[in-house]
């Protein structure tokens, strides 16, 4: 194994995967597996970059830190020479992490500072300039993400965000730097660790910009951020002749269909709007689900009463619907109890013989992925931007599991269709 990745989600985890997978234009990728968690033994041999999924971006700081510790372990002892801490092209973090205190306890474990830290995903509209995250044309603060409910991202600048968490100062190389070329900033990186700054934001507005960002970081032993920083790399290792270039193969997987979804962002709710005008959809309430009222046989029964073969279930609501709900059960409460009705729901749908998923939202996707047992997962093909298919090594079931910002506004039908072989479009 040559690129070991640790991501804080489910989904971050297939974006970064699919990024690995794809490679540059003209030039493939690598042979990617992801797995979920920390496996209990090892990767086969023609692995060529491992993906662990963990789901540690809003469990408590040192949770979130030890089960990362545990997983640079395993990737070190499948040989990875390189190592890539993943979260969110958003930075989805509070003020006490986990962004900062996973980067700095990984940094630390292999004794390197001057590490980049980079979200910027500019094919879905994450730009970085001097520091401060943009979502398209608006400052991270003002994107919707002001108002996500585990993680709400208040604050753009992303060196003071993440100093709040970090014990060592924050440093940046900013965009006149990144333009300059892989020796400039390799040497910034190299002075901002001389000055004890361990983890260093870097300015990225486009794919040029990410490029040579991975071309700088050839021989770095670790970086950080979202998929985009990952774009890159494949090709260091096929320059170095450690890798041939190749191509995610194709995936057909007929039978049954379903969409889950749980994330409460702008881009799902459109997509559940666009999604419900010619399928049909059912809205979960809150209420219902915490009293019980709503079961895992109420979801399926929904979901295979249907001849259509692209029916829907969503815990989805507007931001003040979900505050309300957080109020009056509690946030974290809502949350647990969300996330295990819908991976019931797929445990059930799975066992009554569909095999095709779509799932909406890192922490319900997550869940789902977890109660699946699928094994390793083959990356296949990418259905949109930072969504691959995935396919589980121990049953028959394939998977597209989105991020909630992700994906076109016809995402779910066209996903469910690319699961069984169409080719994505």
């Amino acid at each position: 194994m040559l690129i070991g990745v640790i991501a804080d989600d489910f989904t971050g985890a297939g974006d970064i995967a699919n990024t690995l997978a794809k490679g540059l234009p003209g030039q493939g990728g690598l042979k990617v597996s992801q797995f979920m968690g920390v496996p209990g033994e090892d990767a086969p041999k023609d692995i060529e970059a491992g993906v662990v999924s963990l789901k540690s971006r809003s469990i408590p700081a040192a949770e979130a830190v030890a089960q990362s510790l545990a997983a640079l372990a395993w990737l070190q002892a499948q040989g990875c020479r390189q190592i890539v801490f993943k979260y969110c092209s958003t930075f989805d973090s509070t003020p006490e992490g986990n962004i900062g205190p996973v980067g700095e306890a990984l940094a630390n474990a292999l004794g390197v500072s001057g590490v980049v830290a980079c979200p910027a995903f500019p094919t879905v509209g994450r730009t970085v300039h001097q520091g401060h995250l943009f979502v398209h044309d608006r400052l991270l603060s003002e994107s919707g993400m002001e108002n996500h409910p585990l993680t709400p991202m208040t604050d753009p600048d992303l060196r003071r965000w993440l100093a709040r968490q970090c014990q060592a100062p924050v440093g940046l190389v900013a965009a006149p730097v990144v333009r300059r070329g892989p020796e400039a900033i390799r040497d910034a990186l190299r002075e901002a660790g001389d000055r004890g700054e361990i983890l260093v934001i870097a300015d990225a507005a486009t794919d040029d910009d990410l490029v040579a960002l991975g071309e700088a970081l050839a021989d770095a032993p670790f970086l950080t951020g979202g998929s985009g920083i990952a774009i890159g790399l494949p090709a260091n290792f096929i320059a170095k002749g450690h890798a041939q270039g190749r191509n995610p193969s194709p995936v057909a997987i007929a039978g049954p269909g379903a969409i889950l979804a749980g994330s409460c962002s702008r881009a799902t709710l459109g997509q559940i709007e666009h999604h419900a005008k010619d399928h049909p959809t059912l809205a979960i309430a809150v209420g219902d689900v915490m009293s019980g009222a709503v079961t895992v046989a109420t979801l399926c029964e929904f979901l295979q009463g249907s001849a259509d073969p692209a029916p829907l279930v969503y815990s989805s609501g507007k931001p003040e619907d979900v505050a309300a709900a957080q109020a009056q059960f509690g946030r974290e409460a809502v949350a647990e109890k969300l996330d295990a009705l819908f991976a019931e729901t797929a445990r059930a749908l799975v066992a009554k013989g569909v095999t095709r998923l779509v799932v909406a939202g890192g922490e319900t996707s997550g869940a789902v992925a977890q109660a699946l047992d699928l094994g390793a997962l083959t990356v296949g093909p990418e259905i949109d931007p930072g969504v691959p298919i995935l396919t589980g090594e121990r049953h028959r079931v394939a998977l597209a599991l989105k991020s909630g910002n992700f994906g076109g506004p016809d995402f779910f039908a066209r996903a469910l269709s690319a699961l069984a072989g169409d080719a994505p479009r």
